[in-house]
């Protein structure tokens, strides 16, 4: 399978989150992808027990606003950005980037005093994307050629 090149910063979608075309910052060296998410909570919903939040800050151009839910998510300790470990919620969902749709696990997690509320990660990067860090948007390419 031919990988496809990618650039440091990427648009990718998140259908189940409600994001269309978002910046995500590609991230080699973490393991698994990231989203800042606000307002997380376990709670009963429609008689199940579900992971509600919202993503990304109210001041960013594709907050929504909206709760979303997730009744499949699990706990998982993670070592932060500045080597401590901590432990965060994972959820599952798909990702459309560079033309193909993808099942991605994210960790939720305050990213606020961050530049990038999206990471996308090794697990993710793996035997699919070469990254070519002296560009942005690489994926554009791709994503004209599936419509």
């Amino acid at each position: 399978m031919d990988k496809k090149i990618i650039g440091r910063k990427e648009k990718i979608s998140l259908p189940k989150l409600g994001l269309k075309l978002v910046w995500a910052k590609i991230d080699t060296g973490a393991y698994t992808s990231s989203i800042h998410a606000e307002q997380i909570r376990e709670e009963e919903y429609k008689g199940r027990k579900v992971l509600a939040f919202q993503v990304l800050l109210p001041g960013h151009p594709s907050f929504t606003g909206k709760t979303v839910r997730f009744d499949k998510y699990r706990e998982k300790k993670v070592k932060n950005s500045f080597g401590h470990a901590e432990t965060r919620y994972l959820i599952e969902t798909r990702i459309r980037l560079a033309g193909e749709t993808y099942t991605v696990e994210f960790t939720l997690s305050d990213r606020s005093s961050m530049k990038n509320s999206i990471l996308l990660g090794r697990k993710l990067l793996r035997d699919r994307f070469l990254v070519d860090v002296t560009g942005s948007n690489l994926s554009r390419a791709y994503r004209k050629k599936t419509k």
